[in-house]
């Protein structure tokens, strides 16, 4: 009874044109993965944190340095915007 069997996929012996033959070719990999450490699978978050903060301490001195800068800024311009008084830390 051929009603009720489904139909089979038929298969076909493709390549692409432009393969080589080393690898898969379908396979997608960002091409800084191998230099990373941080894409590699981790174990819970504090594996995680450990992996980006030696990831961050790889980095030159002035990669570091700009980015507190911008962190400062932005602080600063996020307790403007929120009328923070700044006087409190001060003494009179």
């Amino acid at each position: 009874m051929g009603i009720f069997k489904t139909k089979k996929n038929k298969r076909y012996s493709y390549t692409p044109r432009y393969y080589k033959g080393d690898g898969n070719p379908y396979e997608v990999k960002h091409k800084f993965d191998e230099y990373r450490k941080t894409v590699n699978p981790s174990r819970g978050i504090k594996g995680k944190f450990n992996d980006a903060i030696e990831d961050y301490k790889n980095r030159d001195e002035a990669v570091n340095r700009r980015v507190f800068i911008i962190v400062g800024v932005l602080i600063l311009v996020f307790l403007f915007i929120i009328d923070f008084d700044l006087s409190i830390f001060f003494k009179s």
